[in-house]
């Protein structure tokens, strides 16, 4: 059953959110070539620690860190690690927090250095999928519009859209009700509601969309071993449009890029 939130309870998802947002931030300023992957999930979870909160990801069904970061061919949920960051990778850091309550949930995923053109124009399509997918987010319309215009936009690029692995509503737990797939059908799904809080979460591949499921229960690659790409914003319905809970705003300051697409989803409330 989904579960619609109030305006309140939305303010205080917005700031679990922008938790979330200010410690990709901080990362954003640590992540090169030389660094290993452990070295960051200390980081975030002392940074999360500080302002008040815990990590989402520590402990949740037995994972061992405090942030999901996968490089190059993982999709999702890989372990931080002693492995070395190199010159060319591609690293998606998914992070989690618990504030007030509510959990914030998002993901970026970050240019090492200079990256493949192939690589970074999946990167740009998989992040503009997932803004085209929030414009689906209106009070009337079905999860379905929010997962077809994500697929469209990446499959007529020629890109491998991940089937197993899916968005979600957002709340007091990390995973409620609905799922929000990044496929499916024009006018399907559950109907959107005022109040509705959702993770969308774009998971899509430079080649197949076939994945495969690793023996340590979390890591997920590619079947192909080519790149994947991953942005996740957490997203509310409010007076019948969306809004952002999270933003890259702080991502985009340590790297020193603008951009106007949080724009016309953006609302003080």
């Amino acid at each position: 059953m989904i579960q619609l939130k109030t305006i309140e309870e939305l303010r205080l998802m917005k700031e679990s959110a922008h938790l979330v947002s200010k410690t990709l931030g901080m990362l954003a300023k640590e992540i090169k070539p030389g660094i290993n992957t452990l070295y960051l999930d200390k980081l975030a979870h002392d940074f999360i620690k500080d302002h008040g909160a815990e990590p989402a990801f520590l402990g949740y069904g037995g994972f061992p860190n405090s942030l999901c970061i996968s490089p190059n061919d993982q999709v999702v949920h890989g372990f931080p690690n002693n492995d070395i960051i190199k010159e060319g990778d591609v690293l998606s850091v998914d992070c989690g927090v618990i504030l007030n309550g509510f959990v914030g949930d998002h993901a970026y995923t970050f240019e090492i250095g200079e990256v493949k053109p192939e690589v970074k124009k999946l990167l740009q399509v998989t992040k503009e999928s997932l803004y085209k997918g929030i414009e689906q987010c209106v009070r009337g319309k079905r999860i379905g519009d929010i997962s077809h215009a994500i697929q469209a936009h990446c499959e007529k690029e020629g890109y491998g859209v991940v089937r197993e692995l899916v968005g979600h509503g957002l709340g007091r737990k990390m995973h409620e009700d609905p799922q929000v797939p990044n496929y499916g059908k024009q006018g399907s799904g559950k109907v959107i509601k005022d109040g509705l809080a959702i993770a969308i979460e774009p998971m899509v591949n430079l080649g197949t969309e076939k994945v495969k499921f690793h023996n340590d229960g979390w890591t997920v690659t590619t079947l192909d071993n080519l790149p994947s790409a991953h942005f996740e914003h957490d997203v509310a319905v409010i007076n019948g449009k969306p809004v952002l809970l999270s933003t890259f705003k702080y991502v985009y300051e340590a790297l020193g890029i603008v951009s106007d697409e949080e724009k016309p989803f953006q609302l003080d409330f």
